[in-house]
């Protein structure tokens, strides 16, 4: 929005109002819109749903890194508490998170053991003073989705699924892999839509494979053997055999094959790995409506990766 050449306001949600896909007549304004002379600039006054909602979801994404030796040389978490709100007019948002996450965030000590949560980062629509007064996260949120705080567990973590891969080669025209996979979170929860992608030669054909869970398919394409399992259990352990022919025989050693990780992809609901929870979402609204507030917790792998073939 610009006042003679000059930009004066830059809120995407609010111009997004201004901006049209078909021909629009540009008119001269006698007054700037109420969101630029608002103090809630990332709100438009007016908003009105028939069913006011609020959906909160807090996500972990688990990055890992682990050498041939089997030892981790990298691990963190990426978190983000993700909002989408169906609210009419202008809501007041109180949010509680566990008091040990937040005061541990904050550098005081508590009762149990420690989080410790780094690059801790808040919306805008958040009020800092009053979470630094008294730990209250409370906001006017935006219309639609937005990341209400994001952060990071820079903490070495366990890994949640653990998979060991064995190689053996028989003169030099046939290989069988065996692998173990094993999941290392409480038996209270249960991944699901794993995914293991296992690297096999670029060469390998005639693929015989047996499972002890799930389904497993070669994708010659991307020269690996995907495993998936759609329900895995904590504490349970399962295993894949596979045998592939190795057709290409070369009379001389070429430069070795640069071997690709094992990737693993899951989703585990109801879980994180910060302990992070949400004790009350409270949405105040001066009309007195009474709104749906739901809240659902989810952990996901993200760059996950076991270099151990």
């Amino acid at each position: 929005m610009m006042d003679f050449g000059y930009p004066q306001y830059t809120e995407a949600k609010i111009l997004s109002e201004f901006i049209k896909t078909d021909a629009y007549r540009m008119e001269v304004s006698q007054r700037p819109p109420m969101a630029v002379t608002n103090a809630v600039s990332w709100r438009s006054e007016g908003i009105r749903y028939k069913k006011n909602e609020v959906f909160l979801d807090v996500v972990e994404s688990v990055n890992i890194l682990v050498n041939s030796n089997g030892q981790i040389i990298r691990s963190d978490v990426v978190g983000a508490l993700k909002m989408r709100t169906y609210l009419s007019g202008m809501p007041e948002c109180k949010l509680g998170l566990n008091d040990r996450v937040l005061l541990e965030a904050q550098g005081r000590s508590t009762k149990g053991k420690a989080i410790d949560l780094d690059d801790i980062k808040f919306h805008q629509c958040v009020r800092l003073a009053r979470f630094e007064n008294d730990r209250t996260i409370s906001f006017i949120p935006p219309d639609g989705s937005f990341d209400l705080m994001t952060y990071r567990l820079s903490t070495q973590v366990k890994p949640l699924i653990w998979v060991e891969a064995q190689v053996e080669r028989h003169s030099r025209s046939r290989i069988e892999i065996m692998v173990k996979a094993r999941s290392q979170f409480k038996e209270r929860s249960t991944a699901t839509n794993v995914e293991i992608e296992l690297p096999v030669p670029s060469d390998a054909t005639n693929p015989n494979i047996r499972t002890s869970m799930g389904s497993a398919a070669y994708a010659p394409e991307n020269d690996a053997l995907l495993w998936k399992i759609k329900s895995f259990p904590g504490g349970k352990e399962y295993m894949l055999r596979a045998e592939f022919s190795l057709p290409s025989i070369t009379a001389e050693e070429g430069a070795p094959e640069r071997k690709a990780p094992i990737r693993v992809k899951f989703e585990i609901p109801y879980f994180t790995v910060s302990g992070i929870q949400v004790r009350y979402l409270k949405i105040i609204e001066k009309s007195g409506y009474q709104a749906l507030p739901w809240v659902r917790y989810i952990t996901m792998a993200g760059e996950y990766e076991l270099r151990l073939i």
